[in-house]
């Protein structure tokens, strides 16, 4: 019931604000409680997943590298023993031949001519030895006699030898003429691939006699090849204190293997061994001259290319590997991750050796029953936990 003055929709509308200031109050009572709760009662996150196995332990031996160049284990400068026009060329340029291969025509008429010359100066000469002989045995028959003096059987016997010298040069005079004859035809001295051929047909050249032949063309031998390469002076005394200690054999009399990878390969594809070390150093760079011989039955190796020698540098011994992927690089130190007994992460500095069979050789910092990360190394942090997962399979290479 109101007044007269409206004082019952006072009492209305007062009512209601109170309400509405009494359930905004709560709101944000709640509000702020929900606000009060502990940061510790949040969800943490789970462990990070990676994957870990136990380092390879197996038999290694370290390979030492060297830069190597190739070259010919022979090469022969073909020129002509007789001068004369070329009259054709027998080889195709860059083919392979084989030794005793025609590669030059040289006209052979004006050595046929003499060597006519010579057949009837040789003639000649037997025709005088034979009458000589006869004179002779006439001389012996009648000095018996003393129809003649034994002067004159001394000057007969004296004639026949002299015919027989004659007829001796006649018969030298006449294999040279055969022998240029021979030469006017040049054959492969070797089997290898030919050069270029640098004098064509209707050309003059200049035999060996005249003692400026000229260069008809070159012929280098393929297989096996030669590779050259230089060793420091380090390396060496290394090797000579292996080979005092009996733990490795000398290449100067053993043929010791080395491995060569070429260029733009990625490992080795060829192989061959030691067969030769200088007796001395070079005393400008202070390394020493070594030559292996590999073998190049596919001839795809040609002298003067560049390689990669490995050549044997140690004693096989007992190592642990790991894959190169699970060594990271803290400044200067190369590290590893280890999981721990309590799950959390550890680094570990390695000293790290050779690759052998696509795995790190490690020679320190780790044991063989260690759990390194091999998979999940950028979400590993040092002294967190992990859900370590062991890898199924051997982590590369062999076992």
């Amino acid at each position: 019931m109101s007044g007269p003055d409206g004082s019952e929709q006072f009492v209305k509308k007062h009512d209601f604000v109170q309400l509405s200031a009494i359930a905004g109050f709560l709101a944000a009572a709640f509000a702020l409680s929900g606000c009060d709760k502990p940061a510790s009662q949040a969800a943490a996150p789970p462990p990070a997943p990676v994957t870990v196995a136990q380092p390879v332990k197996r038999i290694v031996t370290d390979w030492d590298e060297f830069t190597g160049r190739f070259e010919a284990v022979e090469e022969v400068q073909v020129r002509p023993r007789v001068g004369g026009f070329v009259n054709s060329v027998e080889f195709q340029d860059g083919a392979i031949v084989r030794q005793g291969d025609l590669l030059y025509v040289i006209d052979p008429r004006p050595f046929e001519a003499v060597a006519t010359q010579a057949e009837g100066q040789l003639s000649d000469a037997r025709a005088k030895v034979e009458l000589a002989k006869r004179e002779l045995d006439r001389g012996l028959n009648l000095v018996q006699t003393s129809a003649v003096s034994e002067q004159v059987v001394d000057q007969r016997r004296q004639a026949l030898q002299a015919a027989h010298a004659a007829e001796t040069q006649a018969e030298g005079a006449l294999k040279a003429a055969k022998l240029n004859i021979e030469f006017t035809h040049v054959t492969a001295p070797l089997t290898g691939r030919v050069s270029r051929h640098l004098v064509s047909p209707g050309n003059l050249v200049q035999g060996s006699d005249t003692g400026t032949s000229t260069l008809l063309t070159s012929i280098v031998a393929l297989d096996p090849i030669y590779v050259y390469f230089d060793m420091d002076e380090a390396t060496f005394i290394k090797y000579s204190k292996l080979w005092f200690e009996g733990r490795r054999p000398s290449s100067r009399d053993t043929a010791n293997p080395v491995q060569v990878t070429l260029a733009g390969e990625t490992k080795p594809s060829h192989e061959g061994t030691i067969n030769f070390l200088d007796n001395r150093l070079d005393v400008s760079t202070g390394t020493l001259r070594s030559r292996a011989v590999v073998k190049n039955t596919d001839l795809s190796i040609l002298p003067g290319q560049f390689g990669r020698v490995r050549l044997i540098g140690s004693a096989p011994y007992e190592a642990l590997l790991i894959p190169d992927v699970a060594i990271a690089t803290d400044q200067s130190r190369k590290i590893v991750f280890v999981v721990k007994p309590d799950d959390t992460v550890e680094a570990r500095p390695v000293v790290l050796g050779p690759l052998d069979d696509g795995l790190r050789v490690i020679r320190e910092g780790l044991k063989a029953e260690d759990r390194v990360i091999v998979n999940g190394i950028q979400r590993a942090r040092v002294g967190a936990k992990v859900a370590p997962q062991t890898a199924q399979a051997p982590v590369g290479g062999k076992s």
